[in-house]
């Protein structure tokens, strides 16, 4: 069966967007040939959708380009191949001597994934091609949720310190917490055992260059200790390399910084979990001592369709502004034990453990743990974790 497109032309001047867009990409494909080895080459900018990997429930989509170049334009050609691997072609009214042309295409398409490719050619025989991929209808964006999407962790566990006492347990949770997550939900694990400053936001920036698929979702963990500056009013992750009397802080790890980085890593869907003393001071409001827990239930009716269309930046701690217990050697400590009860536990029939359900394991604990959102976090949205079928 072949899948029908209808193409609905109008040039216009760039406006808004109302799809849901994720991923991030300047790959452009350039084709030099047949063309002057001195051409002048066109720049295609996308404004909708603006990155590479989109999803849209409704068949109804407009993509909205620009297209520029210093020498005139000659042709505008765009390219629709469809789920049966059928390629569709339009050529793009040029009017001579054009520079520069802002135009809305209006799609009408069936379920399933599109590769959208626009290729621009000017007179001196330069030639620009750049695509987007299009995933369209609920059980298509459910499809590829469920077989094209990697889960990652990052955990950060430090239990011998050069200037502070040492620690019993983050390095046995951290490993405990990563085989969980490794063997049941699948996640691909890595483990950073009393890492310095520098080797932390040297990981954080390997993570920030990766490219992630729409519904890949990225955990980061911290276990090890906090600290509280009240001059700052700021709290603080303690590197291994962290020192003891260190009036401006420069060798500790700050939670603002932390909410920038992590918060700039191009993964659509970010959790940050932290076991660590004045963890909940991460947002800032608790750091005033005016926060409130301003997490929400959420229902799981099509969880994974809905909810991983929205950006996350999610996080949980193990404590407010206040001490946590770092436990008994060998015995994990209070939060990891019961963030182990939560992974090895939730998930029920679904298979979906949700941070809904991570909070109910762990919200009973003294000092009562902190949930929220920071950064470009749409409220709308969760992390889950999704255990491996049987």
């Amino acid at each position: 069966m072949r899948v029908l497109i209808i193409f609905s032309f109008v040039a216009i001047a760039l406006g808004g967007q109302s799809q849901s867009f994720t991923g991030k990409t300047n790959e452009i494909n350039f084709d030099f040939k047949g063309s002057s080895i001195n051409a002048v080459l066109p720049v295609i900018r996308w404004q909708t959708p603006s990155l590479e990997f989109t999803n849209s429930q409704k068949g109804d989509f407009a993509i909205e380009v620009s297209i520029k170049s210093e020498t005139a334009l000659k042709e505008i050609v765009l390219q629709i191949t469809d789920p049966e691997k059928n390629t569709h072609e339009k050529s793009v009214a040029v009017e001579k001597n054009t520079f520069s042309k802002n135009y809305k295409q209006e799609l009408h398409l069936q379920d399933g994934p599109y590769t959208v490719k626009l290729t621009a050619t000017n007179i001196q025989g330069g030639k620009v091609s750049s695509a987007r991929t299009i995933v369209v209808g609920k059980d298509a964006i459910a499809d590829a949720i469920s077989i094209d999407r990697k889960d990652y962790a990052i955990l950060f566990a430090t239990d011998k310190y050069d200037n502070w006492s040492d620690l019993v347990n983050p390095v046995y949770d951290a490993n405990t917490i990563a085989n969980e997550l490794k063997e049941k939900y699948g996640f691909e694990v890595e483990i950073i055992e009393n890492a310095s400053q520098e080797e932390v936001f040297n990981k954080l920036a390997d993570y920030s260059v990766k490219k992630y698929k729409p519904q890949d979702q990225l955990m980061v963990f911290f276990a090890g200790h906090g600290y509280f500056d009240d001059t700052f009013g700021e709290g603080f992750v303690v590197a291994k390399n962290s020192l003891e009397n260190d009036r401006s802080k420069t060798s500790y790890i700050s939670h603002s910084r932390l909410r920038t980085v992590i918060n700039n890593i191009p993964s659509e869907h970010v959790f940050l979990a932290m076991d660590v003393c004045f963890g909940g001071t991460f947002d800032p409001l608790v750091a005033k001592e005016r926060g409130n827990d301003t997490y929400s239930e959420t229902n799981i009716n099509e969880y994974l369709v809905r909810k991983l269309s929205h950006r996350t930046r999610k996080y949980i701690t193990s404590g407010g502004k206040t001490y946590v217990s770092d436990g008994i050697a060998g015995k994990h400590s209070p939060f990891a034990l019961k963030f182990l009860q939560a992974l090895k536990e939730g998930g029920g029939s679904d298979r979906i453990l949700t941070l809904s359900e991570l909070k109910s394991y762990v919200e009973k604990l003294t000092p009562e743990p902190r949930f929220g959102g920071f950064g470009e976090d749409n409220v709308a949205s969760d992390f889950v974790f999704v255990s491996k079928a049987n």
